[in-house]
């Protein structure tokens, strides 16, 4: 039983490479969870076959930059030319339902994140090693040596922030990632911060 019923916000994020996508949609494979993905907003034109409102929430560049200057994003990044970012009417939207809300981003943006809203959930997914994460990269076969080598270098200073998320889970397996981070969301419900006030109100008080 769930003291709270209001959703807590999941971001996930890690060095690139370190299989957070692959993670993630193994979590959404798992039946009777209750976890929104959430949508991200973007001033680029929609692809063929993305949808409005389900692939991201598709909006002019005035209107981007008008909710940055409104402080309605979570976090943005720009990004080739275009704007991405986290509408934070949506995610709130999402956890006043009781939806757990997962965020899967990158490291910077998770700190933006962190500075908006602190009592949010953050994972950090780690290689089992540094030559491990290489390998991955490298299986890929789709970059050069040189865009290998800058994004280990980057993956080694998005690492030494690992100290600021509550948890780091080792990806040494997609099934044993997906399983601790399904056993820090059940637990996160358990959290003092999150339900000392229901507790005081409506058990404490009754008694």
């Amino acid at each position: 039983m769930r003291l709270v019923e209001k959703g807590v916000l999941i971001v996930i994020s890690g060095p690139s490479g370190v299989g957070k996508g692959t993670v993630r949609a193994s979590i959404f494979e798992q039946e009777n969870h209750n976890l929104e993905y959430s949508i991200s907003m973007t001033t680029r034109k929609p692809r063929v076959g993305e949808v409005h409102g389900v692939d991201y929430f598709f909006v002019e560049k005035e209107e981007f930059l008008d909710r940055i200057d409104q402080g309605q994003l979570l976090e943005w990044a720009e990004f080739v030319g275009n704007y991405y970012g986290t509408p934070l009417d949506y995610v709130k939207q999402k956890l006043d339902e009781g939806k757990d809300v997962v965020l899967e981003i990158e490291v910077q943006g998770a700190l933006q994140v962190k500075n908006v809203m602190p009592d949010a959930c953050f994972i950090f997914i780690a290689p089992p090693s540094m030559e491990e994460l290489r390998n991955r990269i490298m299986t890929r076969g789709t970059e050069a040596m040189e865009v290998i080598n800058k994004r280990m270098q980057k993956a080694e200073s998005e690492i030494g922030l690992a100290h600021e998320y509550d948890y780091i889970v080792i990806n040494d397996t997609v099934e044993n990632a997906r399983d601790r981070i399904m056993a820090i969301i059940e637990a996160e419900h358990s959290r003092s911060n999150r339900v000392l006030e229901y507790y005081n109100k409506n058990i404490v008080e009754v008694e």
